[in-house]
This record gives structure tokens, sequence and C-alpha cells, in this order.
């Protein structure tokens, strides 16, 4: 499981570059769950991530995948979702990410309007009623880059609590049937990193949980670094159940140093390396 991470600005995604996040992902979270960033900042901090410096590249083993979102928009202004996507991709972005109703046959025309587009173009579902077949299946379109879940009611509850194991489960194995990587979204915690890897996902991404407070806050370093680290703990444990009862003992004990680390606020303890993060 790969970790995202959305940032607002050049000083945060530098931060994200630095941890080693997977999937750097711009957004404006002040903005609604998928707010977008002006376009002017969406190409600085895209040049700033492709240019790097000398620190950032001793430091790092792999490049990050850029995102960035199209701002919240409802499914009728087909139009501007549109060229809002175009502008987007426009700015030098790897994926444009755009939110699309978990449910209705206005999503589905949105949809089958993204898959003409010439992009890289990664649907998330807004999941907080529930996603219908026929909305992914229309994310499953071979157009499609990737496909994820998120909630737009960030403090309602995270994805696992307002959807459900069950439903999940069906939206990952139908994408991950139709070719695509999967990601889910939406408040999500250290907590769930056990749920999360049991799911299979091929990504997750955060916010508040990597954030000094709300997700409207500024990215915390240490709280970054000790969610990179817990995802690969967690991808050790999950690897060991496989490998029998004392490996899964050591991968407990190995969580659980992990999870007093993370209480005692330590971050110097979360040296992971990068293939740790990428095992699961």
């Amino acid at each position: 499981m790969r970790m995202l991470v959305s940032v607002r600005d050049v000083a945060e995604a530098q931060e994200a570059m630095r941890a080693g996040v997977d999937f750097i992902d711009l957004k404006e979270p002040s903005a609604g769950a998928l707010g977008g960033l002006a376009l002017p900042v969406i190409r600085e901090v895209v040049a700033a991530l492709r240019a790097g410096d000398s620190e950032l590249d001793a430091a790092q083993a792999h490049v990050p995948m850029i995102s960035a979102t199209i701002g919240d928009l409802p499914p009728d202004a087909l139009e501007l979702i549109l060229e809002r996507a175009r502008m987007v991709g426009a700015c030098g972005v790897d994926l444009v990410k755009v939110g699309v109703p978990g449910r209705g046959a206005a999503a589905c025309a949105v949809l089958a309007a993204l898959a003409a587009l010439p992009l890289a173009i990664v649907p998330v579902l807004i999941a907080d009623d529930g996603l219908d077949a026929a909305v992914i299946e229309a994310a499953c379109a071979p157009a499609f880059a990737a496909v994820m879940a998120d909630t737009q009611a960030k403090r309602a509850g995270s994805l696992l609590e307002l959807l459900g194991v069950d439903p999940l489960a069906a939206f990952i194995e139908r994408a991950h049937a139709a070719g695509h990587r999967v990601g889910l979204a939406g408040a999500l915690r250290l907590t769930d990193l056990a749920q999360l890897a049991r799911l299979g996902p091929d990504f997750a991404g955060f916010r508040s949980a990597v954030c000094d407070g709300r997700r409207e806050g500024r990215l915390d370093p240490a709280r970054l670094m000790a969610l990179r680290a817990a995802i690969g703990t967690v991808a050790a444990r999950t690897a060991a159940e496989g490998a029998g009862a004392e490996g899964a003992a050591d991968a407990g004990a190995a969580a659980e140093v992990t999870a007093l680390a993370i209480a005692k606020g330590a971050p110097q303890a979360f040296a992971t390396p990068a293939a740790e993060v990428l095992a699961v």
C-alpha cells in the first residue's frame, strides 16, 4: 500500500518529498474535500518538485507521482469540470483527480465525458451516500489511470466508518478486475492502517492524520514521518501473518514499539526504508 499525502504549497510538497511519500497530491484543504489550488500555485509546486535540490536528491530513492484536484464542482457543471480538468492537466501534473458522486445517472454522465479526455484522469467517487454498481462500472473504464473512493464530510468519520468494509472490498475487487490501481481516502487515521492493509488498496490518501490540528492546518513533519513508518510496520505485520505465529509475534512487537514512539512524539524513531512503505 503506497502513501498519498495532500499538500497546499511548495513547502508542504517538499516536506512530503523528504518523507518519501509516493503520491504528492495538490489541493487546498480549506476549500472543500477536493478543493482546487490556483493554477499558478500548481505550476509552482510542480516546477519545484521536478527541479528538486541536492538535499532531496540524496534523500530520495524514487520520484513521487504528482496529482492535483480540479476543485469541488457539482456534476451538472459538466463543461466547467472538463475545462478545469484540461487546465490542471496542462500544469504538468501526472494525474488529474476529479470528484464524482458515488451514485446517480449524473455521475455516470460525468465519467463518460472524462473518459474521452486525453489526460490521466483519476475519478474520485464521493462515497458519503454509498457507491452504486453503475457508477463503479463507469469509473472502471479503461481510459482512467486509477480510481479512488473518498468522503465529502471529513468530520463525519472516516471512509471505513461511513461505508463499511464489505462495500469497499467489492469496490476494490471490481477495480482490480478491470486492471486499475485503487486508492482510498477520507479522514483516514493511523488506527485505520491494519484494516486498510487487509482490504488491499494500492494506495491510501491522508491529510488530517499528518496535520498539526485539523486538515486545514499545516503539515506536521513529525506526524508525516510517523505515519510513513507505521505503514511500513503494518506491511511487515501483514507479511508476517503468512509466515506463521513466530513472525507475526515479532511484527506485533515492532508495531507496539512504533505506537509507543508515536505516542511519545519521537519522530527520529521512524527512519523506515522506502521499500517497506511499498511492501503491502
